[in-house]
């Protein structure tokens, strides 16, 4: 269970400290939002000068009110902050909502006085959201202390930017969305985004959580409060291209970027990830129409040869398939349409829509009823028969129509055509709810009646491709789990004995306990240790020079070594050249059939334990082929890391090669991200290559870096 946020969001009574009749000041600007309640709450609007503000008496202090009041919106100066804090307090509030700024956003002293504040609220009890925020709104309970109206809708919306609020409202608008909620998440001293979404999750007027974040703070927590919500978690945020703050000691290390982390922790908790305001709004539309598709197979259907192809493309781009229809159903499409329709998909009306406008209707609603098809995107000139002109709309009506008689027009003002139109659109928005499977349109003229038709009935309706496809793959399985399941996130096990030596054998050691195979070995410092060695487990033999950074650069790996006399000999030259102060004997793998891979765990500051797969040996970094999640992940869960790379083919076998045991291997990266997930003293660990044969998992390397 959360915190309780009750007196944020739905307070007994308010108070504006700082109101204003000055335009100029966020205090006015508050106190004209907080007067809409209409008498939902008492409002009492303090100024130090007293008189009136907005024709209503102010209170020279919160004292001075009478009464305690609940929450206290303080719009002060920054040198005045600390003794408004102390004031709300003392007159009973239970929440304080600060717009007053410069404090962490400035440096360390503005950090420390920030700290100091918080500690004195959460001490009384009270919660504090900013400072540095630009307020909250809460359509549900009348509660409006933003500078803002929010349309009133489904959305709840935390920003840690106001002006990307106001555009994002502008953005949804068209989708037909509003806000449930918003809440400028500022410094987060004390409520955290966190927070905000647990309780949004509880909220009954909230359908889904809408988010734009620069500074996460609790990575680790925020993911698993998203999977945890229940509803739909749409985040944008930014910063996210450079390199996580890391000291990269590893291939881990250097290949993990803050991009990689966001991408991999929202597709483990389920939250759709999203680059632009559009992007946002388009997938939120999507979402909120409330049918997800059961597969990625999606049917493409135009009027046009043109808008087809290139809607096929960005559906494929987007990461959804777009096959080829069966003999049966291309049959029953040929039975509806005329003959130089296309019938493989895409579907093409090919000018048949110009003589009988409910051929789009009836061609939907066929894909609608195929079990081939997991959605409909729907693009073209759809809508543009009535989009007000009486006639097609263009030159030359849709591609490879012939002439077309759009007809008088009817009292409405549409001709016979459009008016033929819009009865396929209200057949189209019956079909679709009864089928439960996703239609997307794309129309050029995504204002006509036959499109706002659609919309109202809950289908999303676009004028870009691409931001059809976006919502379509919004709306679908994601690829990697074939069962639709997206919420892998895993708890974080409790921390184990610490780790104190990252020794390369300690490491080995560690990993070797919790499961890991590896080949024998002994660590030696003399020539007599050495030969010891040797003669403990068969040749051929493997020497490595310790305490190195990326031994093969250095020449410190010296494989397939016969016999003792060959090991004597490498190891000579080999300290006369490095000097190094150990060394490792190992029993040579055999490599034949093999293919090698990388496992690492990188702990990032925001996230924690962060996982790497890929494929793995002296070039990791030259290909870069590697995949991430959170740690730990299951067995399950790392075979599908495993089979998205783009190496994945080499797992199955390639060229007269065995497939190998992606099985074992699987179970191996399980075992090495909980081991790292466990300890976090752990700043890196990495196992390269893991060697995956048809026999099984072996480790070949690792290392671990503790953090400073």
């Amino acid at each position: 269970m959360g915190r309780d946020l009750t007196a944020l969001f739905d307070p007994a009574s308010v108070a504006v400290l700082g109101a204003s009749d000055d335009p100029a000041k966020y205090g006015h600007a508050i106190s004209v939002q907080a007067l809409r309640a209409n008498g939902r709450r008492p409002l009492h609007l303090v100024n130090r000068r007293g008189g009136t503000v907005l024709g209503r008496t102010a209170a020279t202090s919160l004292g001075a009110i009478g009464e305690p009041v609940e929450l206290v919106v303080v719009s002060v100066p920054q040198t005045g902050f600390e003794d408004a804090v102390d004031e709300a307090l003392a007159c009973g509030a239970r929440a304080i909502v600060a717009i007053t700024a410069g404090f962490a956003e400035l440096g360390a002293e503005g950090l420390a006085r920030q700290r100091a504040a918080a500690e004195r609220v959460r001490a009384a009890g009270a919660l504090l959201v900013g400072p540095n925020c630009l307020g909250i709104a809460d359509n549900t309970t009348e509660l409006y202390l933003a500078s803002d109206r929010f349309a009133p809708g489904g959305v709840a919306l935390l920003s840690q930017s106001g002006n990307l609020a106001l555009e994002l409202q502008l953005r949804l608008a068209p989708q037909g969305l509003g806000f449930s909620r918003f809440v400028s998440l500022g410094n987060q001293a004390d409520v955290t985004l966190v927070d905000l979404v647990e309780d949004c999750a509880r909220h009954d007027g909230t359908r889904a959580i809408a988010v734009y974040a620069e500074d996460f703070g609790d990575g680790r927590a925020f993911a698993e409060a998203a999977a945890q919500a229940g509803k739909p978690v749409v985040l944008l945020t930014a910063g996210r291209g450079d390199a996580s703050a890391r000291s990269a000691k590893s291939h881990t290390g250097a290949l993990t970027t803050s991009d990689d982390v966001v991408r991999a922790a929202c597709r483990d908790a389920g939250v759709q990830l999203t680059r632009t305001p559009r992007e946002l709004a388009c997938v939120l539309g999507a979402l909120d129409a409330g049918r997800r598709a059961r597969g990625r197979r999606t049917a493409v259907f135009t009027d046009g040869g043109g808008h087809g192809s290139i809607a096929a493309d960005a559906v494929e781009a987007a990461g959804l398939a777009v096959p080829e229809l069966s003999g049966p159903l291309q049959e029953e499409l040929t039975g509806l349409l005329w003959q130089q329709s296309a019938v493989g998909n895409p579907v093409d009306l090919a000018g048949m829509g110009e003589q009988d406008p409910m051929s789009y209707a009836r061609t939907v609603q066929a894909l609608l009823d195929s079990d081939e098809v997991d959605a409909v995107l729907l693009t073209g000139y759809f809508g543009g028969y009535a989009a007000g002109d009486g006639g097609l709309g263009g030159s030359g009506g849709a591609e490879g129509a012939g002439e077309a008689d759009g007809g008088e027009s009817d009292a409405g003002g549409l001709s016979a055509l459009g008016t033929g139109e819009l009865a396929a659109a209200e057949a189209i928005a019956a079909a679709v709810p009864a089928s439960g499977k996703p239609l997307v349109v794309q129309s050029m003229y995504p204002a006509s009646v036959s499109c706002r038709s659609l919309a109202a009935a809950g289908i999303p309706v676009h004028e870009a491709v691409e931001d059809a496809a976006r919502a379509l793959l919004a709306l679908a399985p994601e690829a990697a789990a074939p069962d639709g399941g997206s919420r892998r996130l895993q708890a974080l096990p409790p921390a184990a004995e610490p780790l104190d030596d990252p020794d390369y054998h300690a490491t080995r050691r560690l990993l070797a306990a919790a499961g890991v195979p590896f080949p024998p070995a002994r660590e030696i410092a003399t020539e007599d240790e050495l030969r010891d060695a040797a003669r403990a487990f068969p040749g051929p033999y493997v020497l490595k020079a310790l305490h190195l950074l990326h031994k093969s650069d250095a020449g410190g790996v010296v494989l397939r070594l016969a016999d003792e006399e060959a090991l004597v000999a490498a190891h000579r030259e080999m300290h006369a050249r490095l000097g190094a102060p150990s060394y490792s004997v190992e029993a040579m793998a055999d490599l034949s059939d093999g293919v090698e891979l990388i496992v690492g765990v990188n702990r990032d500051p925001r996230f924690g334990p962060v996982a790497m797969v890929g494929l793995g040996g002296v070039l990791t970094e030259a290909l870069g082929d590697v995949a991430f999640a959170l740690a730990p992940v299951t067995p399950e869960h790392a075979e599908q890391l495993l089979r998205g790379l783009r190496s994945a083919v080499l797992l199955d076998g390639v060229r007269g090669r065995p497939a190998v045991d992606v099985a074992a291997a699987a179970r191996a990266v399980a075992a090495i991200t909980a081991v790292a997930a466990a300890h976090p003293e752990i700043a890196e660990m990495e196992v390269n290559p893991l060697l995956v044969t048809p026999r099984g998992a072996l480790a070949l390397d690792s290392r671990a870096v503790l953090g400073s």
